[in-house]
């Protein structure tokens, strides 16, 4: 997978992208990233990305025109630009499995007050990662990126990914390691005697307890799915 990250502070990715799983990715060819800055494709002495908002307000817009040149510097007929905004849809583990199936992803991070809307009509979706506001759209980018390059192919192990939290609408189960007994807790019995069955039982007995008790919403969303595909069947 190629990704493109279109962003006015490229500096802010070094480090996150060079270590544990993303390093790996990279390393096995399973994953590219490239950075592409707006302000390279100003025509100003100043490279100018941003302006006024008209009606007025506070803060300042990033211009259409810089990051429409960015976007097409990169852009292929196979290409899916994600759009990083507060404003965006609620990134979930079925999106990030859907983009992960992509052959290239084109990122382009926000900054200052958004940017102009007359760009977003050359965007594929827009995505948040969360009702809280940050400085710009890089981190959510390297949150995206990590997401996505856990699922390409040959990054990990298949079983360790299908089996984690969210793969099942549900929070994964309780984990436990070595030593059996630390500071006087003693790890689950049943973890100990080798019943590969009755093991899994537990497990799942444990990650619906975990999800009722921490993420009720998660059981609430997969029973109105459910339904919905009922309803939709039997008409």
């Amino acid at each position: 997978m190629q990704i493109d990250i279109i962003t006015l502070f490229p500096e802010m990715f070094q480090g996150p992208f060079d270590w544990s799983i993303l390093k790996k990715a990279q390393q096995k060819e399973a994953l590219k990233i490239n950075f592409v800055n707006p302000r390279d494709f100003t025509e100003d002495a100043h490279r100018t990305v941003d302006d006024r908002p008209y009606g007025g307000g506070k803060g300042m817009l990033l211009k259409a025109e810089p990051l429409f040149r960015a976007v097409r510097q990169v852009k292929k007929k196979s290409s899916w630009v994600v759009y990083l905004s507060p404003k965006g849809k609620p990134l979930e583990q079925s999106q990030v499995k859907k983009l992960s199936q992509k052959q290239h992803l084109i990122l382009v991070c926000g900054h200052y007050e958004g940017v102009d809307e007359r760009f977003l009509k050359g965007v594929d979706l827009v995505l948040s990662i969360g009702d809280y506001v940050l400085t710009g759209g890089e981190i959510p980018a390297m949150v995206l990126v990590d997401a996505v390059a856990r699922l390409l192919p040959g990054v990990l192990d298949v079983e360790a990914t299908r089996e984690e939290s969210f793969a099942a609408k549900r929070l994964e189960s309780p984990h436990f390691t070595r030593p059996q007994v630390w500071r006087g807790r003693r790890v689950p019995s049943l973890l100990l005697n080798g019943d590969h069955q009755e093991i899994a039982t537990w497990r799942e007995s444990q990650s619906l307890k975990l999800t009722k008790s921490l993420r009720p919403d998660l059981l609430t969303k997969t029973k109105r799915i459910q339904e919905a595909k009922s309803k939709s069947i039997s008409v």
